[in-house]
């Protein structure tokens, strides 16, 4: 009996900066995060890109992506796509993309993929707060009017 439904694995999942897609059909991601350095909490990204990438699977599919709080619980973005996959040689790549994120705190952020309700990868995503290279001891700048 042939199968009609397979659950795909989840070939890559990536947070940057942003994705491109050329002419060719190729994805260009580009500044790849591994860590978000920040001068202050709380701050603003302006963009956040998730490039998910599923194979061997059969059928129709629903892709939640989530950004959550260091709380554990607190769910500060979500995206939901349908795709689908007709045999289980093909991909299907997804790009969720998250405009204006709030990190209200530094701390340890997660990334959660599901497929169907089904936890596929859960990744930390650290937020720290850096002093600014030359800004130790220096006094704050006059505003000007």
């Amino acid at each position: 009996m042939k199968p009609n439904r397979i659950l795909p694995d989840l070939q890559c999942s990536l947070i940057c900066e942003d994705v491109r897609q050329e002419a060719s059909g190729n994805f260009i991601l580009i500044g790849i995060i591994g860590l978000v350095r920040v001068p202050q909490v709380p701050i603003t990204a302006t963009k956040l890109c998730l490039f998910n990438r599923w194979t061997a699977g059969l059928g129709q599919f629903t892709e939640e992506t989530r950004l959550i709080h260091p709380d554990g619980t607190t769910v500060l973005r979500k995206s939901s796509v349908r795709f689908q996959l007709g045999d289980a040689g093909q991909h299907a790549t997804n790009v969720s993309v998250f405009p204006q994120v709030e990190f209200p705190v530094s701390g340890l952020f997660h990334i959660e993929v599901l497929v169907d309700d089904v936890m596929k990868l859960r990744f930390p995503l650290p937020v720290a707060v850096v002093q600014q290279p030359g800004a130790q001891g220096q006094a704050p700048e006059a505003s000007r009017t």
